[in-house]
Order: structure tokens, then sequence, then C-alpha cells
């Protein structure tokens, strides 16, 4: 049982950010990942040219809410703050990114 419980794989979501750079973008991300349990794993992030891009890989595997309420609040955020947000399972966006 335990080696079935170490051998499941971690769900994982992916979390990209876009828009004019400012102040607290990443730390604003970030706390609504806290609120809903999400833990972030890994994050990218560059600025070109006063432009904020950003991705953040996070585990999903004890968040609060289902994933696509999740991504649609995300994405409701980031149209209040004139960002591009969007949120999809790990799975999805390595389909999306296959040869």
């Amino acid at each position: 049982m335990r080696n079935q419980i170490l051998r499941r794989k971690m769900m994982k979501a992916v979390i990209s950010v876009i828009g004019k750079d400012k102040v607290g973008i990443l730390a604003m991300i970030a706390n609504e990942c806290a609120n809903y349990n999400l833990n972030v794993l890994d994050v990218t992030q560059t600025i070109v040219d006063s432009m904020f891009t950003m991705t953040m890989m996070v585990a999903i595997d004890k968040m609060s809410i289902p994933l696509n309420e999740f991504a649609e609040r995300m994405e409701s955020l980031g149209k209040e703050k004139n960002l591009v947000i969007r949120c999809m399972h790990q799975d999805i966006f390595n389909s999306m990114h296959k040869i």
C-alpha cells in the first residue's frame, strides 16, 4: 500500500501570466495559489521592454476547489489587473506542445 502511495504521480498545473510589468505580480499569483492550497513548485519569469512574462508550475493534489474553477478565478483576476492569466493541467499543456 505504501509503495502505491509513493508511486502516485503528483498532479500539476501550469500558470502563465503576461502583461505590463508592475510591482507585486508574482506575489499576487503566489498568494492566490496559497489561498486555494496549491503548492508552487517552480517559477520562471522575465521582463522584456517592460513586458512581464511568467510561467509557474504548481502542485494541485490538495487544492481546495476544482481546477477549472481556479482557472476561471485566475482569468478574472487577470482581467481586473490588466494581465492575461491562464491555468491548465500539466497533461493538457504537454499535449498542446507535442510535435
